[in-house]
């Protein structure tokens, strides 16, 4: 699920590709990908406070994503300016709608320009498609109730990607500090290479990070942070790294943590 710069460069041009900018439209209208469409990141996710991530309706989700161009016989290349979590929400809300074939850029527009290749000034006409407007893989979003019943399954991992300080509950953006009971924390910020952020780390030192935490490719891996924004990051990285059992919490902390109702763990 992951494009280099000049992987996405060979792309440019082809019929059968789309480039989607899930950027701020401020920064589009001024620089983006030649091509690129640009997508409100507003249509990738439902609000209700206090739960900020939630996913759309499948079917209003899928007609957004039509009116930009995006089709089953489209590959589609997602990027953003904002250290590539809006790209890969796009990426995740793809998979759960059951499209075929896409991709983020690795390092966003960051790593594009970085690598001097071409800018594009003037907004990109979409071309309007149909898409399914149905969740073909709903595997793909779990509940706060299905968590809640798998708390104590051994073949369940919760992947919490939030910064050390939120899953400890030292910081709380939530009417609760701390973590769902048993997870284990991953900050996203720490999959990027330090060397050349927001581009990724190396496949060997991803695998190496999520070995030492315990999450293996056998187990069902449920991803989440405070609205499925960081969290959509890791969920593309263990589905490149070949995870096959892997899941996201879109409800997050802002519903979980905000849910009297949920068991919460804190560390000292």
């Amino acid at each position: 699920m992951l494009l280099s710069p000049q992987q996405l460069n060979d792309r440019l041009g082809s019929a059968g590709v789309l480039v989607v900018d899930v950027g701020d439209r401020s920064r589009y209208q001024k620089t983006h990908i030649p091509g690129a469409v640009q997508l409100d990141y507003e249509v990738l996710v439902k609000r209700e406070p206090p739960a900020m991530g939630l996913a759309p309706e499948p079917d209003c989700l899928a007609r957004d994503l039509a009116a930009v161009g995006i089709s089953d016989d489209i590959e589609v290349v997602a990027y953003d300016s904002d250290g590539c979590g809006k790209a890969s929400r796009l990426a995740w809300s793809l998979d759960w709608l059951g499209h075929p074939r896409h991709f983020i850029l690795d390092g966003g527009l960051q790593g594009w320009l970085e690598s001097d290749l071409p800018v594009g000034r003037e907004p990109t006409q979409p071309k309007p498609a149909y898409l399914d407007e149905q969740a073909r893989a709903p595997h793909c979003l779990v509940d706060s109730q299905w968590v809640l019943q798998r708390l104590n399954d051994p073949e369940v991992v919760l992947l919490d990607c939030r910064t050390r300080e939120e899953y400890t509950g030292e910081q709380s953006l939530a009417e609760r500090g701390g973590h769902i009971p048993g997870a284990v924390h991953l900050d996203w910020a720490d999959l990027k290479d330090p060397e050349a952020a927001p581009a990724l780390r190396s496949e060997a030192e991803l695998r190496a990070m999520l070995a030492e935490r315990g999450v293996t490719a056998e187990q069902d891996i449920v991803v989440y942070c405070q609205s499925h924004h960081r969290s959509s990051l890791m969920y593309v990285v263990l589905r490149t790294l070949g995870f096959a059992g892997v899941r996201a919490y879109a409800g997050s902390w802002s519903e979980w943590g905000n849910n009297p109702d949920l068991p919460v763990a804190v560390t000292e």
